[in-house]
């Protein structure tokens, strides 16, 4: 008996020695940064004490840092916070920040640096630390600041629908009019050996595109290119200096107009990732204007990109993943307001779930049914078939041939072979006198005199051909006529 009593006290001495050799190896993962790590273990001793406030601080610290569960991390560092343990109220007012609970950040943040300031003169190391942590401290309230300026001036927009998707076919919900062009994946129409994460937009008569490719460097730039004869060409970059802004530029829409261009761009002030922008195009100089960062609730502290506006539906759409897992995105359709409104309230809570989408039926008008719009948004435009057309033959007033197999009189549609070939060689001749007549202006005396007889020769020819055809066509449609009767 005394040797198992024995056993089981080694045995919990054991485990015990266990558990603190973790919790210190986690506890130097935390300190180093590696959160991702130190997690599993702090949630595991954090199941074993949930009151601990150090593990609650730990826990919920390294939660945040790798993304977690927001909620949970916040209820674990408001006990840690009753023990007054700074780094608690530092991350408190991140999180705070994160939804837009800006009053209650403000007050986290304060607490924070007045706990600081008790250990910044007593020793030089602890000086060192505390100027390190005010500056990061300092950081976090300019973004603060920075989003509670933002979120006051969010536009009052009525969002109708939202839709999520996989992030990897999020075009899939955009359902543009023909008048509004078309959009497609950049490896759908350029063939490269790698994966370009960017699109195309074609305007409405295909003879335009605008995209976004990686640089010699690497970061993604905006170009477009022009329709030459069956193939787009002419590359440019948009803007010589990427528009005076940082990293990565991407998911270009140009609206009908040829002026106005959105697109989101991955610069240093970006909230968080991808921020949605609008620029115009300068047609005096052949440059765009300084572009504008649109208001929340397009923007956010999450990426959002892809703004599109369907004038002829009168609706619009853009991407965010906020609120969503890694391989998911959400399309919300919205109506564009002509003139930009701010939101006027002074409920930090209703604005906060205004710019945040909290409910796209909060941003309703009372009264206003968005069901037929909701549904025209969600419709594809018709596929046109487009009629294969050799020429354009009008018969009489209820018929127009473009092939030769419209013809049922075997000897009109022969004759109307023929003056199809005399046209060819009408145009053949056309555009070699042409030719000739401009180098007969540039030339020398005796050089006009040996190309007048050619010219005249042509000149003869062309002319009893455009004679000769309309004869031709006329009767090939009179025997074209006379057989249906």
């Amino acid at each position: 008996m005394k040797l198992f009593i024995t056993y089981i006290l080694f045995f919990i001495g054991s485990i015990s020695s266990v558990f603190a050799q973790n919790l210190a190896e986690a506890k130097e993962l935390y300190l180093n940064g590696d959160y991702i790590h130190a997690l599993p273990i702090f949630e595991a001793e954090h199941a074993a004490k949930p009151t601990d406030a150090n593990l609650n601080q730990w826990y919920g610290a390294s939660l945040f840092e790798t993304g977690g569960d927001l909620k949970k991390a916040e209820e674990c560092l408001l006990i840690a916070s009753k023990k007054n343990i700074p780094e608690s109220f530092f991350y408190l007012g991140q999180i705070y920040t994160q939804k837009y609970r800006f009053t209650e950040a403000s007050e986290a943040f304060d607490k924070y640096e007045s706990l600081l300031k008790k250990t910044s003169q007593r020793t030089k190391e602890q000086k060192a630390k505390y100027e390190a942590n005010a500056e990061r401290l300092a950081e976090k309230m300019k973004q603060l600041s920075r989003l509670r300026r933002m979120v006051s001036n969010t536009e009052d927009i009525q969002i109708i629908d939202s839709l999520v998707v996989d992030k990897a076919d999020f075009l899939s919900a955009y359902k543009l009019s023909k008048s509004s062009g078309h959009l497609k994946y950049f490896n759908q129409v350029f063939s490269v050996h790698k994966d370009v994460k960017s699109t195309v937009y074609f305007n409405e008569k295909e003879t335009k595109i605008y995209y976004a490719q990686p640089n010699k460097v690497g970061a993604y730039t905006l170009f477009s290119m022009e329709k030459l004869l069956d193939e787009f060409g002419n590359e440019k970059q948009l803007s010589a200096i990427n528009f005076n802004l940082t990293g990565d530029l991407n998911f270009p829409y140009m609206m009908a107009d040829g002026v106005t261009i959105y697109f989101a761009a991955k610069d240093v002030e970006s909230l968080g990732g991808y921020d949605l922008f609008v620029s115009r195009y300068n047609l005096n100089n052949d440059t765009y204007l300084s572009p504008e960062r649109l208001n929340m609730p397009f923007n956010s502290i999450y990426n959002d990109y892809m703004m599109v506006v369907d004038e002829e539906k009168g609706v619009g759409w853009f991407a965010s993943d906020r609120f969503q897992p890694e391989e998911k995105v959400c399309i919300y359709t919205f109506i564009p307001n002509k003139v930009v409104k701010i939101i006027q309230s002074d409920d930090e809570v209703y604005m906060a779930d205004r710019a945040n989408i909290a409910s796209i039926k909060q941003s309703w008008v009372t009264g206003q049914s968005y069901a037929q719009l909701i549904s025209l948004a969600k419709k594809a435009p018709k596929e046109e078939v487009k009629q294969i057309r050799d020429f354009t033959f009008v018969i009489d007033d209820n018929r127009t041939y473009y092939m030769l197999s419209d013809f049922q009189n075997k000897a009109a549609g022969d004759m109307f072979y023929k003056v199809m070939g005399l046209k060819n060689e009408e145009k053949s001749l056309s555009d070699r006198l042409d030719h000739l007549r401009i180098e007969y202006s540039k030339s020398s005396a005796d050089a006009k005199r040996s190309m007048t007889a050619e010219i005249l020769e042509l000149e003869r020819k062309l002319e009893q051909l455009q004679n000769e055809i309309p004869s031709l066509e006329i009767q090939a449609r009179n025997m074209e006529i006379q057989s249906r009767h």
